[in-house]
């Protein structure tokens, strides 16, 4: 698949999930004005959607068929529990940052309180969605329990814990490992997980594609360090240089980034490795994993 072709792709998947994110805010109507129009300005902000986009496309790997509903519910709620980590890690107390996706961050366009209320409301909304949205409550227990292990407290938080210590004390590649898996990979790991049970899959297809997903998600982080010191806020959409300002543990940090690159390239290459039992058809998931390696913002 050629690259244009996967950017056509990931643009239609992009459309459908920023469009079932509205939808769903839009069908709240008891949500305090100040509070929804906080929320839709962070959702409205856009977005790599690489997380909903990879359950839509791991459903339908399994299904053989276009993403059904519940893996639309599924993709959002995603969606909703990232972009709330991104509006708290931007907060004074935590990276500090007044810039994202490109436009003021949320507690720079409202204010410290709505921002941690909008995040708040978008992490509890996106486990109310599941609760109601999935058509099978076997499923949607399932989803739950995935999600909140990916995003809680021996997940994504434990990885952010991790990250903010790092900074004060150091650490070494064991630690920066650590940081990765629960800050990132799990969360990419879950959204593969959730497309697949969404799919019907069974427990092979579901170890297969989880182990796919952690790959992809180490990758990403990697990228992202590297982009940090390589690349412009302009371009970004984010403070670029804020990682070596905060002294965080990277990648770049510890080993360089030639050699930062190449444990990207490794990780892609596993990730690519790991799909062979799919033959063709997951081609889509194999094209995401060379592309993050070009990414450029």
């Amino acid at each position: 698949m050629a690259i244009s072709d996967f950017n056509t792709c990931l643009a239609r998947k992009v459309k459908a999930v920023n469009k079932t994110l509205l939808d769903i805010l839009d069908s709240y109507q008891d949500i305090n004005s100040d509070l929804k129009e906080a929320m839709r300005y962070t959702v409205e902000a856009g977005g790599k959607r690489v997380r909903s986009a990879m359950v839509l496309w791991c459903c339908e790997l399994i299904s053989g068929s276009r993403a059904n509903r519940n893996a639309k519910m599924a993709a959002a709620a995603i969606e909703m529990v990232h972009t709330y980590s991104l509006v708290h890690d931007d907060l004074p107390a935590m990276d500090d940052d007044d810039l994202r996706r490109g436009r003021p961050t949320c507690h720079i366009a409202f204010n410290e309180a709505t921002a941690i209320l909008a995040g708040d409301g978008l992490l509890t909304l996106a486990f109310e969605v599941l609760a109601k949205e999935i058509d099978q409550p076997t499923m949607a227990i399932d989803l739950i329990r995935e999600l909140a292990a990916a995003a809680g407290p021996a997940g994504m938080i434990a990885g952010q814990m991790a990250d903010l210590k790092a900074e004060k004390t150091g650490g070494g590649r064991r630690l920066l490992e650590y940081i990765h898996l629960n800050k990132t990979a799990k969360m990419f790991s879950c959204a593969a997980v959730m497309g697949a049970t969404c799919g019907g899959a069974n427990e092979d297809q579901i170890r297969c594609l989880r182990e796919y997903g952690f790959n992809i998600g180490l990758g990403f982080q990697i990228a992202d360090d590297i982009l940090d010191v390589s690349g412009s806020s302009e371009h970004l959409g984010k403070t670029a240089g804020k990682d070596v300002k905060a002294a965080k543990l990277t990648y770049p940090s510890i080993l360089g980034i030639e050699k930062s690159k190449e444990l990207e390239k490794k990780f892609a290459h596993e990730a690519v490795e790991i799909l062979e039992q799919f033959d063709s058809k997951a081609d889509i998931l194999r094209q995401l994993a060379r592309v993050l390696l070009e990414r450029t913002k």
